[in-house]
């Protein structure tokens, strides 16, 4: 299990490229320059980046946001989250889970909801191991 460690806010573009190479295993097609600058310019929308480490290294990370929404009031929107391949099953992406839900309710936040590609079978197993569940379906069109 994971010892105690700090989950940070990436701050700067220096924190912000420690956390690509994690966040290639999920978003495959970012180069670090695209990751960087879409970090950034999202940062001025709301996005926080948040990324545990140990020894060290950035093994989990998530990218989300706090925003107001008709169908529920004020929630928390993880877009990314991902702990490192060969560091799963120790613990982390639990701690992160754990971490924003204890944000979430510091911000008064009645809701905290992510969204899970298809594909994902891994991922949706965890989640519903902690208690998160299918709500809704997320549909979209490329334009």
């Amino acid at each position: 299990m994971v010892s105690e460690h700090s989950i940070q806010l990436a701050r700067g573009r220096e924190e912000i490229d420690r956390c690509y190479p994690v966040m290639r295993q999920l978003r495959t097609a970012l180069s670090a320059e695209e990751f960087a600058s879409r970090v950034e310019l999202q940062q001025g929308e709301g996005y926080r980046l948040a990324f545990l480490e140990h020894e060290g290294a950035v093994v989990a990370l998530a990218g989300f946001r706090v925003m107001h929404v008709l169908w529920s009031g004020k929630t928390m929107y993880v877009d990314d989250l991902v702990t490192n391949e060969v560091m799963r099953s120790r613990g982390f992406g639990e701690r992160m889970i754990d971490w924003l839900v204890t944000e979430a309710r510091s911000e008064e936040c009645k809701t905290f909801s992510l969204d899970s590609g298809t594909h994902r079978e891994a991922a949706h197993a965890f989640y519903f191991r902690i208690g998160l569940r299918i709500s809704d379906f997320h549909f979209q069109m490329p334009l």
